[in-house]
């Protein structure tokens, strides 16, 4: 496949280096390192809110730093972990007296280095606190949620935390508040391709010209099937199948859906998915407040997608519809309904 590359080994810096010339007004770095990205505009007495993981899914990670969602994010090379001292320093930087919440994937390397980052931290007297992210139903069984990973249903968590803090809400209320959040997401992903790391200059792994894989990760972790490609409903109602069992959703309850490309997947395709998603919700009685089409936390040029549904109370819809203003996410308050 052909890439709008220089030296492979620059990819990520010369990716950053666009990103700020792109939004000088919302994103910068500290301790001279591109890759400890933060929001210009840090508002003092509130929690601050980091991310972190590994390049080649934009928007995710850093795409959703700005007002109303996240406050900084620690930049790993193509799919690999930023080292605890990255994550360190973005956290001095967006201290402001009421301490930070770290909200990350469920990735060894991340953890450890989350974790290492967070004994640094207290070290400087700046209190921090976690929750990982484990929507993906696909990598492992209910009852052993802990072994879950992390994919595109982290958004919602990074939105309702956000607007928590936005609020004005304490450390504490807004770590409860993510991991509500957490708790109240499930994700399915499918895919139909490989994805190529740059640095690499290969697929990272093969799949046949008509076939799937259901659950397979971003990173290309195998699934739970693999077959001959299906027809677009059959593979949402696939998707959809374990999401609405462990949600429990019935006649009124409410949701938000993402459905999310994986980088090579038009956008046409993701509404003919959503069309059926709607259909399916609405043959059982299940309201939906928001929807969201497009890419969220994609896997370099991989197609496929990825299903989110986040059941929704009067407080998460709240979080979830609040306004947001970032490089990669913009939400505006009609935007709930």
């Amino acid at each position: 496949m052909k890439k709008f590359l220089n030296e492979p080994e620059a990819f990520v810096d010369e990716m950053l280096e666009g990103i700020y010339a792109a939004h000088p007004q919302q994103l910068t770095y500290v301790a001279d390192d591109k890759r400890c990205l933060v929001s210009v505009a840090r508002q003092p007495g509130k929690v601050g809110l980091a991310t972190g993981g590994g390049s080649g899914h934009l928007p995710l990670f850093l795409g959703y730093v700005g007002r109303g969602m996240l406050d900084g994010c620690a930049v790993g090379g193509v799919f690999q972990s930023p080292s605890a001292q990255q994550m360190f320093e973005v956290t001095k930087a967006i201290d402001q007296g009421a301490g930070v919440l770290y909200i990350y994937g469920n990735y060894t390397g991340d953890i450890l280095n989350f974790d290492m980052a967070t004994e640094l931290a207290e070290m400087e007297n700046i209190r921090v606190l976690s929750v990982v992210g484990n929507d993906d139903v696909a990598s492992s069984v209910q009852g052993e949620e802990h072994k879950r990973r992390g994919v595109a249903g982290i958004f919602f968590v990074y939105k309702a935390a956000g607007a928590a803090a936005e609020e004005g809400m304490s450390l504490d209320e807004v770590t409860r508040v993510a991991d509500k959040a957490r708790l109240a997401t499930r994700t399915m992903g499918v895919a139909l391709s490989s994805c190529i790391v740059p640095e690499v200059g290969h697929a990272t792994f093969s799949i046949g010209e008509r076939e799937m894989e259901i659950g397979m990760g971003i990173h290309g972790e195998p699934g739970i099937r693999r077959g001959p490609l299906l027809p677009a409903d059959a593979v949402v109602d696939e998707m959809l199948k374990p999401i609405l069992a462990e949600l429990q959703l019935g006649q009124g309850s409410e949701v938000a859906v993402l459905v999310n490309g994986l980088g090579g997947t038009p956008q046409e395709e993701l509404y003919v998915m959503y069309r059926r998603i709607h259909q399916v919700l609405g043959g059982q009685g299940v309201q939906v407040a928001q929807v969201h089409v497009g890419e969220f936390a994609t896997a370099m040029e991989m197609a496929g997608a990825s299903i989110s549904l986040i059941k929704l109370d009067d407080e998460l819809k709240r979080l979830i519809t609040a306004p947001a203003d970032t490089p990669f996410f913009r939400q505006h308050p009609q935007a709930g309904r």
